[in-house]
Parts: structure tokens; C-alpha cells; sequence
């Protein structure tokens, strides 16, 4: 990194170390840069002949692709979810993360949904996810709120999976309706807020409303443009009200802030586990 960004990754330790406390917002570039990367080598690793039969070009978007069964659909499914919520993580970025904030009252808003956050022994009680979860199923109506853990059906998938097909009896149904388990990923209105989503929703504002006032820093890491009203939006109107704040940016290619508030930002544009192990190397230093 050039001598601009290791100014302001001096400015982020500093920010934490005085803040009062520290509200994370993370997107997908954070997983990312903890080598989840969804298209490329790794893609072909996992998904080669998914890849050659239908000339698929994205983990994510390929699962929703139109297959002709369910026992295709879910031998899809089951490896993207094992991989990318399962299995150990490339990097120890969350690890970094939690390092960095560790001592400091803070709380998690993401819009992730590979469970990295509790994986790297986040506090549950600290986060908040957005957007779902890969790890649970819902019903696909859906006929009621409930979701459901898929760790051992998922674990059985993968393994007795066979020519791109899972056996049918491993496909899922709703335990209420009948109708096929979809997973709970906020793709479309049939999306399921359980219980476990609505007090999390409500721990959110229950720290945001605590620290109004307050030395508070807004640590945004790696959220794009394509869902910005759910963290980089609020976290400029946050910082913006409350000027006792700071905003920091953490994003390859992408790092700003609005000229509103840029006296009271910090913007690392560069890659997020190479600055998260910087700044752990300053702040001992």
C-alpha cells in the first residue's frame, strides 16, 4: 500500500481505539477478500460439471438457474451452501476483524449470508443479517415464518449426490404444506423475517438508538452499490447527524464518502484482509 493508505489505516486504528463504539457494516467484497470468490478458479473447482453442462458463469446467480428437477436443483444448492457456509474459510480476514475490534462495544449489520461472522466467533448477539442465511431453509410459498437448519440434509446432499442429481428422497418439503423448501435468502417477496430475524432487527436499533450521541464509528467494509440503502446510505446519514461520529471505508476500487461528511472519514481503498492485518500490525506497534 502507498504512503496515503497507510496514513489512513493509521487514522482507523486511532478512530477505534477513541471511539466509544463501533458499528460494522459488511457486504460482499468483505468475504471476498476472505477468498469466497464466486466466479474463476474456485467456481470451477466446485462446480466443473455444472459449468460444462449449462455454461453457468456464477456461483451465486447459478443457483436460481431454471434446472429440470429438483434433485438438480438441490445438487446445486447443497455444494454451493457447503462450500460457502460450511467449510473452513481461506483466510482468517473475520478473524483479523474481530481482533481489531476486540475490547469495544460493537455491533454487525451484513448483508452476507455465509454465517463468517458467528463462524470467527462473533457474538451472535452482535449481529444482525440482513438478508438470510445459506445455512437455513424455508418453506418456498411460503406458508408460515418458521426456518429450518440444513447443516446434516445439506452434509448428506454433497455426499450421496450423483451425476449432478441428489437421490430424491433427500429433496426438501415443507413440513406444513408440502411444497418444496426453499432457501431463506432475501431474492424475491417470498423471503421469510423469522424470530430469530426480527430480534436481531431489533438489537440493530436498540445500539444505534444507545450511541446517538455518542464517539461512534461507522467501519463500512466492502459494500457495493447494488444494495446501498441497507448499510452505506444509512451509515453517510448516521455519520452526517451525529458529529461527534467518523465514517470509514474499506473497499478496493470503491471507497468514498459523500463531501458532506469527507472531514470525517477514513478511505482505504485497497484490498480489506492486506488493510485489516495492517492495522493490527499498527495498533501493536
Amino acid at each position: 500500500m502507498n504512503q496515503t493508505m497507510n496514513a489512513e489505516i493509521s487514522r482507523l486504528v486511532d478512530a477505534i481505539s477513541a471511539a466509544d463504539a463501533v458499528m460494522i457494516g459488511a457486504g460482499s467484497g468483505l468475504s471476498t477478500a476472505a477468498g469466497f470468490t464466486y466466479s474463476g478458479e474456485r467456481f470451477k473447482t466446485y462446480f466443473a460439471d455444472f459449468i460444462e453442462t449449462y455454461g453457468l458463469t456464477y456461483m451465486y446467480s447459478a443457483g436460481f438457474y431454471p434446472f429440470r428437477t429438483l434433485e438438480e436443483q438441490w445438487a446445486y444448492w447443497s455444494r454451493h451452501i457447503w462450500y460457502n457456509r460450511y467449510v473452513d474459510a481461506p483466510k482468517d480476514t473475520y478473524d483479523k476483524l474481530l481482533q481489531l475490534v476486540d475490547g469495544k462495544d460493537f455491533f454487525v449489520l451484513t448483508t452476507n449470508v455465509d454465517h463468517r461472522f458467528q463462524l470467527a466467533d462473533f457474538p451472535k448477539k452482535r449481529l444482525f443479517y440482513t438478508q438470510g442465511d445459506y445455512g437455513l431453509w424455508q418453506c418456498s410459498v411460503p406458508c408460515h415464518d418458521s426456518t429450518y437448519d440444513n447443516f446434516e440434509a445439506v452434509a448428506r446432499m454433497v455426499e450421496e449426490q450423483h451425476d449432478m442429481r441428489v437421490p430424491s428422497e433427500l429433496v426438501p418439503y415443507c413440513p406444513r404444506c408440502g411444497e418444496p423448501m426453499s432457501m431463506n435468502l432475501r431474492c424475491d417477496a417470498t423471503f421469510v423475517e423469522d424470530a430469530g430475524w426480527h430480534r436481531a432487527a431489533r438489537r440493530y436499533q436498540d445500539f444505534i438508538e444507545a450511541h446517538g450521541g455518542s464517539r461512534i464509528i461507522f467501519l463500512e467494509l466492502g459494500v457495493g452499490v447494488n444494495t446501498p440503502g441497507i448499510i452505506k446510505y444509512p451509515f453517510w446519514k448516521q455519520t452526517y447527524a451525529n458529529t461527534s461520529s467518523t465514517y470509514a471505508c474499506v473497499n478496493f476500487g470503491q471507497a468514498q464518502a459523500p463531501a458532506e461528511i469527507r472531514d470525517r472519514s477514513i478511505l482505504i481503498n485497497g484490498d480489506i484482509h492486506e488493510a485489516l492485518t495492517l492495522a493490527l500490525h499498527a495498533r501493536q506497534g
